[in-house]
């Protein structure tokens, strides 16, 4: 039966047929039960379930706070097909995020990241001989500066303050690289409570009305699980990151295939 919580509401529905299913996943709803969220009732693999009639598949997992493409098997086999895609890298991801500063015009982050860190962003063994920790684990993320913007509002120590909007080709998966790796090159996503800054979150959140990680899967590349071929789904950022973009002037930087829903009240910049 489904959940109380859960019983009206669906998901919607980017791709299917009788071997997968794509979905639009909103910010701050867990693919799955973790045992770090334990009060959570709702969760993206039970309301695809309850949406369709029938059991889904887990093929990978998106951040609570990260919006945009889930993908699930419909059935065991494709389950395993589409779980082993990812795990090898043979699905091209890409993703758009808000940051702080101006990075660069392009680059590969390539830092290694831990296996240790659990979603407080500490060392789940912390109390652990150094010695018997495993080491970090390869991983590199590929960027681009999308649109720069400069606000006068002194939120920090500066008299300004610096956002661009950057488009994220993760060329691993290791546990919140792109959150990490950001905050690895001092361009932390906004929204980001554990490797952001505060200050700047709580900005946005109340200039914008939007408080969430301003992250999108936005396009997967992936082979079909039982065929081979090469299915390429998009799905435009949710309304919300939409109408941030719509207030730092950027509504049109993305092409038009990634269009956010229009915005009913146009907001505007300080």
């Amino acid at each position: 039966m489904p959940h109380p919580d859960t019983m009206n509401e669906t998901l919607p529905i980017l791709y299917q047929d009788a071997d997968m299913v794509v979905v639009h996943k909103p910010s701050g709803l867990l693919v799955h039960r973790s045992p770090i969220d334990r009060h959570e009732t709702r969760f993206a693999l039970q309301l695809v379930r309850d949406q369709l009639g029938c059991r889904v598949y887990s093929a990978h997992r998106l951040d609570k706070g990260t919006s945009g493409l889930l993908v699930f098997g419909l059935h065991p086999d494709a389950g395993r097909s589409l779980s082993m895609a990812f795990a090898t890298q043979s699905v091209h991801k890409t993703y758009h995020a808000i940051v702080r500063g101006w990075p660069a015009d392009q680059g590969l982050i390539d830092h290694p990241l831990s296996r240790q860190e659990d979603q407080q962003g500490h060392a789940a063994h912390a109390n652990a001989a150094p010695d018997t920790l495993a080491p970090p684990q390869p991983a590199q993320t590929a960027f681009r500066t999308l649109a720069t913007v400069t606000l006068p509002v002194c939120i920090d120590r500066y008299p300004t303050s610096r956002y661009a909007l950057v488009e994220l080709h993760p060329q691993t998966g290791r546990r919140h690289q792109l959150r990490r790796h950001l905050k690895h090159i001092s361009h932390p996503i906004i929204g980001d409570a554990t490797h952001g800054k505060g200050r700047h979150n709580r900005w946005f959140a109340e200039h914008f009305g939007v408080g969430r990680l301003l992250l999108a899967a936005t396009a997967l590349d992936v082979p079909h699980p039982m065929t081979g071929e090469r299915l390429a789904l998009c799905c435009p950022p949710s309304a919300d990151f939409g109408q941030v973009l719509q207030g730092l002037g950027w509504a049109d930087v993305l092409p038009a295939a990634l269009q956010p829903p229009p915005l009913l009240l146009p907001l505007s910049l300080p």
